[in-house]
């Protein structure tokens, strides 16, 4: 029965040609376009629906104890259909919690008594905290009054908790004077038209789903600490001395790179308001998540630049570091023209944000707005970690994807990303992020579909599935269509997923629509199938004057066919064809090539075509 409705659906109208090739779609997805919140086109359904909430956080931070006192005010909207009897809480820092479960170890000193609740009411009817279920990162918390549909509730927490001083796993002390702070608050956990509440525990491997919400927080730390967070600072010439809160504005107008705290500056211990604590008060709306890191002791660097035309918007790039790091002397220059290609080259969307920092980290990570990131030896290494980390503000960030289970949806436009950003910062380098790997892995038994939930995944699954794949298969489907057509496609499923909840047949779906032709095939064949890529040279004939070069698919998996040419007197002539040549299931593609010069040498392949078995992609003549 539903069945033949949801193929009734697929049928009618200008769908009908989308949908000749169905792709294999879980059943508790597919009940999604019964339910209307999602339809088989792409697009958000008639009774599509999401909760948001306003969060406002006051924090008291000591990084001399690294202990964090804070409290946070929640009006929760319930715009589900649904009467809510219980709400889910995630406590991230209970990942340091003793017990805990997690997909890796930590030094036995850094276990600890997690998150402390103090206090927690629900439209002000105060619980007793003690009764409180705890399960590591996972809090349930059931309500005396449910919540009905359309409902707002006000949540009030207090709580405390010791940031991590080691095993450092995309937060905690950095070194004495320096923190990264992330996930310090406790937050209501989603409940979407698909799970209900995200019941899955934080292990430190798959990452994270949270709400679009609005934030106002409020960070206090002792003086000489300057404080950078998700959001706008509103309050800078109360936090700052005047001459750096002057810097900062320039910066936020000027196209050159500005100082805004130097190595003297630092020296001269007057960056901050002359007070025992400082509040720094920082706002963001529409946003998944809220983090900050605070140092005494790094330098500020700050660039903007227009990345909208039509309305002349800016966007600010910063580097905070430690002045001894001399990698991150390049990093704001390199975040620039990140913020630049995204808005104007690839995706080509004007940067959403206000603002991007970059800090000097101990990590690789991304949150919105703020990046933490290592020091690293190579400039290769430092360009690559600097695009791919800003990369993610559209995914998962813009786009809302619930990376928990769809790492995919956001590493691998990550990826292709950083192999697109990459050579535009610096020309003469090739990214080849992942490549190898993928080849010699390729339907092992450490390779699996890269429709396999994320949590079902880790090591070399994990990583093939979330990074090369993804961004392989993205990266092919943007040569088969040409840019400006995949650019149509891409902003289709933009335009109709961003600031929601996109599962990966949205996104399918949305680039069908966008590109108006049906890509099943090949989003079936590399997204949903084993397999692994292997072309090879069948044969060269010389034909008159052209040559005909055979190039055998031994694999399953469609990728490019590129040839380079070496004739006899070391000329070289490259030739390309696209995916499309296996579309219809061909074993073999003929191309024919005009010569009037000996060919020498036939090599097949190039940097991102993987092959699993490449002693057969070189021809030599006799």
């Amino acid at each position: 029965m539903l069945r033949n409705f949801l193929l009734a659906i697929l049928l009618v109208g200008s769908t009908a040609a989308l949908a000749q090739q169905p792709l294999p779609i879980p059943r508790n997805l597919e009940a999604t376009y019964v339910k209307g919140t999602r339809t088989p086109n792409g697009q958000p359904g008639p009774s599509y629906w999401q909760n948001t909430a306003d969060y406002a956080i006051k924090v008291n931070f000591d990084p001399g104890s690294r202990r964090i006192l804070g409290s946070v005010n929640i009006d929760y909207q319930n715009n589900s259909p649904d009467t809510l009897r219980q709400i889910f809480f995630k406590l991230y820092p209970n990942y340091y919690q003793k017990g805990a479960p997690r997909a890796g170890s930590i030094k036995p000193e850094d276990e600890t008594d997690g998150v402390q609740i103090q206090q927690l009411s629900i439209n002000g009817q105060a619980l007793d905290v003690s009764k409180l279920r705890i399960d590591a990162t996972n809090m349930s918390v059931p309500v005396v009054k449910p919540i009905t549909p359309k409902q707002k509730t006000q949540v009030s927490i207090t709580y405390s908790y010791t940031l991590n001083q080691g095993s450092h796993m995309r937060t905690g002390e950095i070194e004495p004077g320096a923190d990264f702070v992330a996930y310090f608050f406790p937050r209501i956990a989603v409940y979407d038209d698909i799970d209900g509440w995200n019941r899955i525990p934080y292990t430190g491997s798959a990452e994270f789903y949270n709400d679009f919400c609005n934030f106002k927080a409020d960070i206090t730390v002792p003086k000489n600490f300057v404080v950078w967070a998700t959001g706008d600072l509103t309050n800078a010439d109360q936090v700052l001395n005047k001459k750096y809160a002057k810097r900062l504005q320039d910066a936020s107008q000027q196209d050159g790179i500005t100082t805004i705290i130097d190595a003297a500056d630092l020296g001269r211990r007057d960056v901050t308001a002359d007070k025992p604590q400082n509040a720094w008060h920082f706002e963001a709306q529409n946003v998944t998540d809220f983090v900050f890191a605070t140092a005494d002791h790094y330098v500020w660097q700050a660039s903007s630049l227009v990345v909208d035309p039509a309305t002349k918007r800016r966007t600010r790039v910063d580097a905070v570091y430690n002045p001894k790091h001399k990698d991150f002397q390049e990093v704001t220059a390199f975040a620039r023209r990140t913020v630049e290609a995204m808005s104007y080259t690839f995706p080509k969307w004007p940067f959403p944000y206000s603002h991007e920092t970059v800090f000097d980290g101990l990590d690789q990570m991304e949150y919105p707005m703020m990046v933490n990131d290592n020091p690293l030896d190579k400039r290769e290494d430092v360009i690559t970690l600097t695009d791919h980390e800003i990369f993610h503000t559209m995914f998962p960030f813009y786009m809302g994807i619930n990376e928990t289970k769809y790492g995919w949806m956001d590493e691998g436009w990550a990826t292709i990303g950083e192999w697109i950003i990459s050579p535009l910062i610096e020309p003469k380098y090739t990214d080849e992020y992942g490549i190898t790997p993928y080849a010699r892995a390729a339907n092992t038994e450490a390779d699996l579909p890269i429709t396999t939930l994320t949590t079902q995944q880790n090591g070399t699954p994990f990583f093939l599935n979330s990074y090369p794949k993804p961004g392989l298969g993205y990266l092919y489907v943007k040569d088969l269509l040409g840019d400006e057509l995949f650019t149509k496609a891409l902003h289709t499923y933009i335009r109709n997923w961003n600031g929601k909840h996109p599962m990966p047949f949205d996104f399918f779906n949305s680039m069908n629509a966008g590109a108006g032709r049906n890509l099943n095939w090949f989003w079936q064949r590399w997204f949903f199938d084993l397999g692994y890529p292997d072309l090879g040279i069948a044969s060269v004939t010389k034909q008159g004057n052209s040559y005909a070069v055979v190039v055998e698919s031994k694999g399953t998996k469609p990728v490019p066919v590129d040839l380079t040419v070496t004739f006899a007197d070391n000329s070289t002539q490259k030739i390309h064809r696209t995916i499309e040549v296996w579309e219809k299931g061909e074993k073999s593609v003929n191309m024919t090539f005009p010569a009037d010069k000996l060919v020498k040498k036939v090599t097949l392949g190039s940097t991102y075509v993987p092959d699993s078995y490449p002693k057969d992609n070189v021809w030599e003549g006799k």
